[in-house]
């Protein structure tokens, strides 16, 4: 099957933790916003299509063949089975969504160190709301979470992946998580990340498979930017 991917073209975003999982299955697909000339348009009408029974709130979202699926969280629910990305008990399939969906958590937790205020605003109208979010957000929620993962790896023994004894979904999107947070606070991160030597192995194996390897040093790989959920503010990385 060749799927489909409808994200903003201009960033990695929420989109590329499906990416990571299709670059990593060696999978079949377009990613339709970052074609030339006519990606943005045909994201927008399909967006804006009467046609569409089960219409998505916003991108990323997944057409499989008559199926249109949103949300990240989500589509690599539906991916990860198929794309050979996910354990095969129900048990361990509910245990990588619940884990996904903490990893969305925090990416939204991330995303409202620089936008505490609205998302309608630009960063600089929410400045000194930022620097108090953020200071949290480092003091507190950063370690909290990567914390979490750092323990579930230590009960998965032996420790090598987040579900199971094979690599899944949610391996790859950890993987996204501390390259993202290294981007956007590459000081508080480098003063902590001893704190969680399973969760830094994991990112650099991860890092290190040759689809993975192969796909990061290509032009698909979107390089992080300040308009995307991990900005690098330096006033923020304290």
């Amino acid at each position: 099957m060749r799927y489909e991917l409808y994200y903003w073209p201009g960033i990695q975003g929420r989109g590329e933790f499906i990416r990571l999982a299709l670059e990593q299955a060696g999978a079949d697909y377009i990613d339709v916003a970052r074609r030339p000339r006519t990606g943005m348009a045909a994201m927008m009408r399909f967006m804006e299509s009467r046609a569409v029974r089960r219409p998505p709130l916003a991108p990323p979202f997944l057409r499989a063949g008559k199926q249109v699926i949103g949300q990240t969280a989500n589509i690599l629910h539906f991916l990860g089975p198929r794309l050979g990305l996910a354990p095969r008990a129900e048990a361990d399939r509910l245990w990588a969504h619940q884990l996904q969906l903490t990893i969305i958590d925090l990416v939204d937790e991330a995303h409202d160190t620089h936008h505490p205020i609205a998302s309608s605003l630009y960063y600089e109208d929410q400045k000194p709301a930022a620097k108090r979010r953020s200071a949290d957000f480092i003091g507190s929620r950063l370690t909290h979470y990567l914390g979490h993962f750092e323990d579930v790896l230590a009960r998965n023994r032996p420790g090598r992946c987040m579900v199971g004894g094979r690599l899944s979904y949610v391996d790859l999107s950890v993987f996204q998580i501390v390259a993202g947070l290294r981007y956007a606070f590459p000081r508080a991160l480098a003063r902590r990340e001893r704190r969680f030597p399973r969760v830094v192995a994991l990112h650099d194996r991860v890092a290190a498979r040759p689809r993975i390897a192969a796909y990061l040093a290509s032009e698909r790989r979107i390089p992080f930017n300040e308009s995307g959920i991990f900005r690098h503010y330096p006033e923020l990385d304290r």
